[in-house]
């Protein structure tokens, strides 16, 4: 998905959005600048307004298309057996690319999109070059033994050691693999959206 300047959309937007903009310099450089005289929000500050900035904030922080979040929308709408917003992250936090990301192979959610277009990451022991793969519970998300010898990865043993996973997730063979132990989640107040508004949003 293309985007604009990055700095400029979390301004926007009014959240860290991108990793780029969840560093130290950012959040500095935010600090420092000349308050500006407000402007009306877009939507008039109305009910559509605030739901249609929290569908932005959920369709950039994953890298997004607006078609592919509106079908994952609908997906947690129609399903039974837990509420829509729970679905809704369930199924983000469920991409590969995302998965990659979690488990600390790349910096960035951009990054890992990149790692498994180019054929570096197998799904239990088969090549997986499709980002928005839907892993499921008990899969192992691996660096393939052909890529383990790229600069990519030659550091991976020593940054295993400081990566921090989520729960559902867990490192194997020195970080260069990582297995889906429950089902993919995060709560709703590690992101900087609300997905009980997206889902309103939608339901429209």
């Amino acid at each position: 998905m293309l985007v604009g300047p990055k700095y400029k959309i979390c301004k926007r937007l009014g959240a860290s959005v991108f990793e780029k903009c969840q560093t130290q310099k950012f959040q500095l450089a935010e600090a420092r600048a000349p308050r500006r005289t407000a402007r009306p929000k877009r939507g008039g500050g109305s009910d559509f307004g605030a739901q249609l900035l929290e569908k932005q904030k959920a369709r950039f922080t994953y890298g997004l298309s607006e078609s592919q979040f509106a079908r994952y929308v609908h997906e947690a709408m129609e399903k039974r057996g837990t509420t829509a917003s729970a679905g809704l992250l369930s199924r983000l936090e469920a991409r590969l690319d995302n998965v990659v990301f979690r488990a600390g192979l790349v910096k960035t959610r951009r990054a890992a999109r990149q790692l498994v277009s180019h054929g570096h990451i197998q799904i239990n022991g088969r090549r997986m070059t499709i980002p928005s793969h839907c892993v499921a519970v008990g899969d192992m998300v691996s660096i393939r033994p052909e890529s383990r010898d790229s600069a990519l990865f030659a550091a991976r043993a020593e940054t295993a050691l400081d990566t921090r996973t989520p729960n559902w997730l867990t490192l194997e063979e020195g970080g260069l693999s990582a297995k889906i132990v429950s089902a993919p989640m995060v709560g709703e107040t590690e992101l900087p959206f609300d997905a009980a508004v997206i889902i309103q949003f939608y339901s429209r």
